[in-house]
């Protein structure tokens, strides 16, 4: 018997608005003592009434339609029935079945695929919808009792529910990895799963594969009880819990007792496993009705009105990156992946566009751009981002700006200043602020290249070693690079290696 897992996530989005779903308090209080972001109104208190977040809907608009939803011509809110200590109302004000956005896609690469897997896959976004989020329970130690911060309840929410179309853990790993940057592209949302900005909820169940042309395709797709896996609250997590789950239903189904019914499991990251909590509700169990204290949202005149704020998205980006700045695949994903370093990549190579052409090189850009996209992307990526890393800090508080740092790529791209020198400056840059050409002129890391200069290190070099010099005529040819190692020492790291290399070897084939 084969299977094969069919997958689905539920997403909950924090929305970055300035005051709660349906309330005038502090959406940014994340921080603030508990229970001091609450008003009457987000704490449920009789006789007050909710009036809907504009920022919160428009939002709402932006996220579906970067996800290719279709916004719908009326959307509403319902409210949701259940009762647990963290939802102040006893009910959470959501969306059933008008929700904002519907029928939407993704297509992704995987680039981790294996022998057999999908290398792209297309995910479909069933829906996206507003609500409410509920406040935060605070367990004690010993499990015995809990506290209550209201200061989260009535939070801006975005889920966003797909297709059970993911067909391995891996891949929804790609998905959420792309969701939470297309978030943070849109300025939507810090989409900081450790934060609880981003939620997981994570579908799977099992189905066997029919490989008999008899059977009709519905039978084939038949789908079986799910099981909602809870808590995950990173982007491995996640992965993990589907691949405990892949194996633990396969345990099932080969001992002839696959799950019968559609079950809520919690995830234990200690332990690596997941843990029954309850057998899920239906949605009647919700009793869903039309809040009656908020109008229907009409969306159409909110989607004339953000649709040109669309900003442009990651795979658009990727893709212009590496067409008009001949950055490799794998850099632009990296680069891109961050949005601050992105902008920062941009701003870098048009300073070295413009910085080309008046630098009077007969090459034009175009013969030249995969060559600079080489150099930033080597300097960027490797050095300065590791320099970063080693100080704690990042590219959006750096004090290397894209005009400093264009100037430097420049220099090494002219051979002013060699590798060894160049990581010197660039730490300085990173330290200090400096323009790279005054951190050259003041601390003497010009490279030097005048040929009779050169001619006599490589002299003295020659007359101090005779033993090396005898052991490369009698052919042992690498012996050459410690008469090199001695010319780049005595002029402090600042000669140029491979002509000091030309002119020994010129210099001992005459001797």
């Amino acid at each position: 018997m084969t299977l094969e897992p069919v997958i689905g996530l539920e997403i909950h989005v924090q929305l970055k608005t300035k005051s709660k779903m349906f309330c005038g308090c502090d959406n940014r209080a994340e921080d603030a003592p508990p229970n001091t972001a609450v008003c009457p109104v987000c704490m449920g208190h009789p006789g007050t009434l909710p009036v809907a977040n504009r920022q919160a809907v428009e939002f709402g608009v932006l996220a579906s339609l970067a996800l290719g939803c279709r916004i719908t011509k009326e959307s509403k809110f319902d409210r949701k029935n259940y009762f647990y200590p963290d939802l102040p109302k006893g009910y959470q004000i959501s969306q059933f079945d008008k929700p904002v956005g519907v029928e939407g896609k993704m297509t992704l690469e995987n680039p981790l695929a294996k022998e057999g897997e999908r290398k792209v896959f297309t995910i479909g976004i069933t829906r996206l919808h507003l609500e409410e989020d509920a406040a935060k329970l605070q367990h004690s130690a010993d499990g015995k009792s809990s506290l209550v911060d209201f200061n989260r309840a009535g939070t801006p929410l975005a889920e966003i529910v797909t297709e059970p179309d993911f067909a391995s853990p891996a891949e929804a790993k790609v998905f959420l990895h792309e969701l939470r940057l297309i978030m943070r592209t849109l300025g939507v949302s810090d989409a900081d799963m450790e934060k609880g900005h981003l939620r997981c909820d994570a579908n799977i169940s099992l189905r066997e594969v029919i490989d008999d042309p008899a059977v009709e395709r519905e039978t084939v797709l038949r789908f079986n009880p799910k099981t909602e896996v809870k808590n995950l609250n990173s982007f491995k997590s996640v992965e993990r819990a589907l691949e405990y789950e892949i194996v633990r239903q396969t345990a099932l189904w080969n001992a002839g007792t696959p799950p019968t019914q559609t079950t809520t499991r919690g995830w234990d990251d200690d332990k690596q496993i997941t843990v029954l909590q309850r057998v899920k509700e239906g949605m009647a169990d919700y009793r869903y009705f039309p809040d009656p204290d908020l109008p229907p949202l009409e969306l159409a005149s909110i989607e004339m009105a953000v649709r040109p704020k669309m900003p442009e998205l990651p795979e658009a980006k990727r893709a212009r990156f590496r067409e008009e700045y001949a950055f490799t695949a794998a850099d632009a994903k990296q680069i891109v992946d961050n949005p601050y370093l992105a902008d920062f990549t941009e701003k870098t190579m048009s300073e070295l566009h413009e910085w080309l052409s008046t630098s009077g090189e007969k090459e034009p850009w175009e013969a030249q751009k995969a060559k600079f996209a080489k150099l930033v992307s080597g300097w960027l990526l490797s050095k300065l981002l590791g320099m970063l890393g080693e100080i704690g800090s990042d590219v959006r508080i750096m004090k290397v700006t894209p005009e400093n740092f264009a100037e430097f790529v420049a220099m090494v791209h002219q051979g002013k200043i060699n590798s060894t020198a160049a990581q010197e400056v660039l730490r300085t840059m990173l330290e200090a602020g400096q323009d790279p050409s005054q951190i050259v002129a003041e601390k003497g890391l010009e490279q030097v290249s005048d040929v009779g200069d050169l001619e006599l290190a490589c002299d003295n070099a020659i007359l101090a070693n005779p033993k090396v010099v005898e052991d490369y005529k009698a052919g042992t040819k690498n012996a050459i690079m410690f008469l090199v190692g001695q010319v780049m020492k005595s002029t402090r790291g600042k000669a140029k290696p491979d002509l000091v290399r030309e002119i020994l070897e010129a210099k001992l084939g005459n001797i």
